[in-house]
């Protein structure tokens, strides 16, 4: 037995034997006007009970920095890294800690508390994001609380969370425009009517975005809907249901820029027929039942759909032009005339359930819940004869190249106790995965089927040191399941060895609140992996095969604070200040170059693991409706393979990735004895050029930025 088993078989025992004492089911907790809503971290006394480090972006913060896109609002939160692609926000790229952020695969996203990726299981990479407009706030979670999610345990939890019916009738209207194309249209209206106990709540939402992005020749149109409806059942008992629908057509290139393309035009698309066509749908009842004073129990049913076309004439900046064995993409010159295209076709389908029991006990609280969840992708890709082709074509190595089936069916548990003594909180959590993966290859016929269980345990413990002061701290065993096409082969349906992403988490920090003009949130952290899945180089271009990385250390510091410099006054100057020190994030033990073979890389920094970030924001909010606020944002230097190359390679896939610092600016102003606020902003106002990715080529940064608009509450 190993000592991570051992860690897990202990853990369960002292959950099992804690002692629950049920209060009388007739004392019966008088119903609330709010009913309750999927939330991981809470209010402030269940924040100071938490044992690790915890972090909630309020409304405010997000409205008052009139944000373009989630990234702005994500680098709020200490430790979180999200990497630019197309410049607002379309297919973020999150990173915790120091863990590779290629389409977020080692974050659990939630909304609502319920999954937010189209296949958690099977495939966690993140193509699609809702807006931002959507939320009034987010959690980020990291520690070993995380143990009450999953199935990704490594870095973090992300969950946003929409809004509820308002008491009466009331909503938003807003209109923004700005530069290079920038159109936003929000609406929202919500009301709840009906006696106590009975009454009905509904909420609508809707966003348009439209704009150009970070580079020639991209334009995006995004539509997003959000329908929330809260039924009371009587004092005890609701529903809530919620649909939502997101709807995508950008003209996104998937290929970045080659160095001598960068270095004559850093914002240069060729690829003018590239196109990504996307629609996400989600349907969701949960079912809320306060059994009694001690006793909740809430029921989740949820089941989405996801269909995403990207029609692309190159996949990375290697490819020069994408098919040059075809006689007819002989050149670059043929691009737009003779060269045909590349369809990655896919469409995924999530269902499951998943009910949660919380019970109140002398010394703390249980909670226990279990998860079912299927997943199904149908994968296509389809090489066409023309740049706008949208069928399979006939020349060299055009038609039908991939059809795959991959199915995943997840069931897993888990349980965790908190006891509070004095003013020590202990919790102790335990979660089990069981995921049955199959695939079938229609091309070939081959199909294939495997199995992984992984029992996962986590310990989190909270001291409080004064009325404001809370030390906190962790130990949690980190999981990332693989993909459905890492542990199956293609060809043969045969197993593959590639392990699940284990590690060892720990953390411990100091939470303070003086419930007047300052918080703080200090954590040193690390993660020590037994095997750390990463790509050869980065995602798709040169070594993108996924690896098993054997053992890699991160470790660092994390701060936030917030503070009110002078509250009595009329301009209540305040300053909001986020930081990330990564200190480690490298290679361990015996391991050689995945790019170049029989090279030690060990010691060696991570790929896309910046050692430092900051948001650094200094504002004031004026009695008179005026609230302006200016921000520093700085990342750090980032090395993009294993081997470290500083030098760019002449593909641009490989290179150091310079420091940069942004200053963005927001000023808000509500109109005297109105309801109206207008409002501006400018997002790097230096108009810097920087790089923020090379995974497949050279990608910029956003230009400089402007919108401004006008926004009714009523």
């Amino acid at each position: 037995m190993t000592y991570r088993n051992f860690f897990s078989y202990s853990l369960l025992a002292s959950l099992t034997l804690s002692p629950i004492s049920f209060a009388d089911t007739k004392d019966l907790k008088e119903s609330d006007s709010e009913v309750p809503s999927l939330v991981i971290i809470g209010d402030d006394l269940s924040l100071s009970k938490i044992g690790g480090s915890a972090t909630v972006i309020e409304e405010t913060e997000i409205q008052e920095a009139r944000a373009f896109n989630i990234n702005e609002i994500l680098r709020k939160a200490p430790g979180v890294f999200a990497r630019e692609e197309e410049g607002f926000g379309l297919r973020p790229n999150i990173g915790i800690r120091g863990l590779n952020p290629t389409r977020s695969t080692k974050v659990l996203l939630l909304e609502d508390g319920l999954p937010l990726a189209y296949s958690p299981y099977g495939d966690n990479a993140s193509y699609y994001h809702p807006t931002i407009e959507r939320f009034e706030s987010l959690e980020v979670l990291k520690g070993s609380a995380q143990i009450a999610y999953g199935p990704h345990t490594v870095g973090g939890v992300i969950n946003y969370i929409t809004p509820n019916p308002s008491d009466d009738l009331g909503g938003t209207l807003r209109f923004a425009a700005g530069t290079d194309g920038y159109l936003q249209t929000y609406g929202e209206v919500s009301d709840t009517f009906g006696e106590s106990g009975q009454s009905t709540g509904v909420l609508f939402q809707f966003v348009r975005k439209q704009a150009e992005g970070a580079r020639e020749n991209m334009e995006f149109d995004i539509q997003d809907y959000n329908l929330k409806l809260i039924q009371e059942l009587g004092e005890n008992h609701s529903l809530t249901f919620k649909a939502t629908r997101y709807e995508e057509d950008s003209d996104v290139p998937y290929s970045g820029l080659t160095l001598a393309e960068y270095t004559a035009a850093p914002r240069l698309n060729p690829f003018v027929n590239d196109n990504f066509s996307a629609t996400r749908s989600g349907q969701s009842i949960v079912h809320h039942w306060q059994i009694n004073s001690d006793i909740n129990l809430s029921t989740a049913v949820y089941h989405s759909e996801f269909h995403r076309d990207w029609w692309r004439q190159s996949s990375n900046s290697g490819q020069r032009p994408n098919d040059s064995s075809d006689v007819n993409c002989g050149s670059m010159a043929n691009l737009n005339t003779r060269c045909g295209n590349e369809g990655r076709l896919r469409d995924y389908d999530v269902k499951g359930i998943e009910p949660r029991l919380s019970i109140s006990h002398a010394l703390g609280e249980l909670k226990l819940g279990a998860r079912y969840q299927e997943e199904t992708q149908d994968r296509l890709q389809i090489n066409s004869d023309t740049p706008n082709g949208r069928t399979p074509g006939t020349s060299t190595n055009a038609g039908v190249r991939e059809n795959n089936e991959r199915d995943t069916q997840a069931k897993s548990w888990f349980i965790e106790n908190s006891f509070s003594v004095a003013d020590w909180t202990i919790t102790p959590g335990v979660r089990q995965e069981n995921i049955d993966y199959q695939r079938f290859n229609n091309l070939n016929n081959a199909e294939g089927e495997t199995s992984l269980t992984e029992t996962l345990a986590g310990l989190g413990v909270t001291y409080k040191l004064s009325s404001n002061t809370v030390f906190f701290g962790g130990v949690h065993e980190g999981f990332s399941p693989p993909r459905v096409e890492d542990v199956i082969n293609n060809n043969d349906g045969a197993s593959v060895d590639l392990d699940a992403e284990k590690s060892l988490n720990t953390e411990m920090g100091l939470r303070y609140d003086n419930k007047d003009n300052f918080k703080l949130e200090a954590a040193l952290f690390l993660l020590d992996f037994d095997n750390q899945i990463v790509p050869a180089s980065v995602a798709g271009g040169t070594g993108a095969t996924l690896t098993s990385a054997g053992e890699t250390k991160h470790a660092g510091i994390e701060l936030l604070t917030h503070y009110e410099w002078l509250q009595e006054s009329k301009l209540n100057p305040f300053t909001n200040l986020s930081w990330t020190w990564v200190s480690h994030a490298e290679y361990q033990g015996t391991r050689t170059s995945a790019i170049t073979a029989g090279v030690d890389v060990s010691g060696n920094r991570l790929p896309y693991s910046p050692e430092h970030s900051l948001s650094l924001v200094n504002g004031f909010e004026m009695d008179n409706g005026l609230r302006a606020q200016f921000e520093i944002v700085y990342l750090d230097s980032q090395y993009t393979d294993d081997l470290n190359t500083k030098t760019v390679t002449a593909n641009g896939q490989r290179g150091l990735i310079d420091s940069y610092t942004l200053y963005n600016i927001s000023i808000n102003y509500t109109l005297p004895n109105t309801d109206f606020t207008v409002f501006i902003a400018g997002k790097n106002l230096t108009d810097k050029l920087y790089v923020v990715d090379m995974s497949r080529g050279l990608i910029p940064g956003m230009q400089r930025s402007w919108q401004s608009g006008i926004e009714w509450k009523f």
